[in-house]
């Protein structure tokens, strides 16, 4: 039996991330800009109160449509630095949003429905994308494929 490690660090474990991660804030990118309030009672368990607020949250819903399109545009290309960078660059998000998820659920009296399930995604998506990165740096080691590099 293979290693986690090797099946999810693989080049087609890369573009399945990429792939995920485009479809995933492309639909959170069009809920927030197109039922912003909805969008935030769902996970926060409280609809956005005022007009700066569901401004803010369009804001962010572009920003998760532009992610979203540079994943789809990456997809297949998994041993770029650019490729890798985007990888690097969405672990930060990932971690980012576990941590402000995580400490508004456990400080308010309430919360939305999708919001610890939308901790573990991305804790889960946080994951994956570290395993890639170190796939794609063991790579470009010589002498090894990358399986053999990530087993030892």
């Amino acid at each position: 039996m293979k290693s986690a490690s090797v099946l999810f660090g693989s080049s087609s474990s890369v573009d399945a991330l990429q792939t995920a991660t485009a479809a995933i804030e492309a639909g959170a990118g069009v809920a927030l800009l197109s039922i912003p309030s909805r969008a935030a009672e769902l996970l926060l368990g409280a609809p956005l109160d005022t007009p700066a607020a569901v401004t803010a949250a369009r804001v962010g819903g572009a920003a998760l449509l532009t992610l979203a399109a540079a994943f789809w545009l990456a997809r297949g290309d998994s041993q770029s630095s650019a490729a890798r960078g985007l990888v690097a660059a969405v672990v930060i998000y990932n971690v980012a949003v576990v941590l402000i998820l995580a400490v508004f659920g456990l400080r308010s009296e309430h919360v939305g429905v999708v919001l610890w399930p939308a901790v573990a995604l991305h804790t889960a998506l946080t994951v994956w994308c570290i395993v890639s990165l170190r796939y794609s740096s063991v790579a470009e080691r010589p002498g090894k494929s990358p399986s053999e590099a990530i087993a030892q």
